[in-house]
C-alpha cells in the first residue's frame, strides 16, 4: 500500500454523527469502532468513537474520533479540509450539503484567480474549502 495523507478530526462527543453526515455527503464505506469494542472505555464513553474511517469511491479518506476524558479538545482555525477539482457538479453538490446547516465565510463564486471557490464551516465546526478549477487559458 502506498503512503497517504488524510485528515483526522477530533470531536467532543459528536464523531459518530459527523462521520454519518460525511458519509451522506461523500458516500462510501464507513467503519466505526467504539471505546468499548477495544476494551478501553472510560466511564460514559462506551459508545463514543475511538476510531472511525470513511473511505469514498472518489478516493477520499477521512478519519475521526471522540476526544477521551483527560485530553483537551480545542476546536480552532488551524486546519481546513480542501476539496478541489474540475467536476463542477460533484463539487457543488458537496458544497451544498456541507454548507446548508453551517456557516458560509466565503460564498462559492468565481474568484480573481479564475476558479470558483468558497469556504464554509459545517455544523460540526470543521472548515471546508471548495475550489472548482476554471477553464485553462
Amino acid at each position: 500500500m502506498a503512503s497517504r495523507l488524510n485528515p483526522y478530526i477530533s470531536f467532543a462527543g459528536s464523531a459518530r454523527q459527523a462521520l454519518d453526515f460525511y458519509r451522506e455527503v461523500f458516500g462510501g464505506s464507513l467503519e466505526v469502532n467504539t471505546y468499548a469494542q477495544f476494551g478501553q472505555a472510560p466511564p460514559g464513553f462506551e459508545d463514543k468513537v475511538m476510531h472511525g474511517m470513511l473511505e469514498t469511491t472518489a478516493g477520499f479518506t477521512l478519519m475521526a474520533s471522540d476526544t477521551p476524558p483527560g485530553m483537551d479538545h480545542t476546536p480552532g482555525n488551524n486546519i481546513s479540509v480542501s476539496l478541489s477539482g474540475d467536476d463542477e457538479t460533484e463539487l457543488r453538490g458537496y458544497w451544498t450539503r456541507l454548507s446548508e446547516r453551517g456557516t458560509v465565510s466565503v460564498p462559492l463564486e468565481k474568484q480573481m484567480w479564475g476558479d470558483v471557490f468558497g469556504m464554509c464551516t459545517d455544523e460540526f465546526g470543521v472548515t471546508w474549502m471548495v475550489n472548482i478549477s476554471g477553464e485553462p487559458s
